[in-house]
């Protein structure tokens, strides 16, 4: 990665696909703890999260998308070990509500201009 990368903004998406029957209020304060990193970790400069709502039914199940904004790449790579994310799986793991998530990370503009 190129040193300029190193220093743009990045986009950490999360998908979670919860379990059938998972009660709301667990799904609520997953999501609330998620929404909590954001002034716990440094770096983390947006948090945007929402329900899946496409038409196309093409969400494979994924239900809950998080999106964090991070002013680096560094900041992202020191939030993957970050006591608090720590926390957070933690979180995940003892409310056993989760079925599967994907994550995909990319610099904001990255990607080639196609014309």
């Amino acid at each position: 990665m190129t040193t300029t990368a190193q220093t743009h903004t990045v986009r950490h998406i999360v998908a979670f696909k919860f379990k059938p029957g998972a009660p709301e209020r667990q799904i609520t304060l997953v999501t609330q703890a998620f929404r909590e990193l954001r002034a716990r970790i440094p770096g983390i400069t947006g948090f945007e999260d929402g329900v899946n709502n496409s038409p196309e039914g093409k969400n494979l199940g994924f239900t809950h998308v998080y999106l964090l904004t991070f002013d680096s790449v560094a900041s992202r790579d020191a939030y993957l070990p970050h006591p608090e994310h720590k926390k957070f799986g933690e979180l995940l793991g003892n409310l056993g509500v989760l079925e599967d998530a994907f994550v995909i990370d990319y610099v904001a503009g990255s990607g080639p201009v196609q014309s």
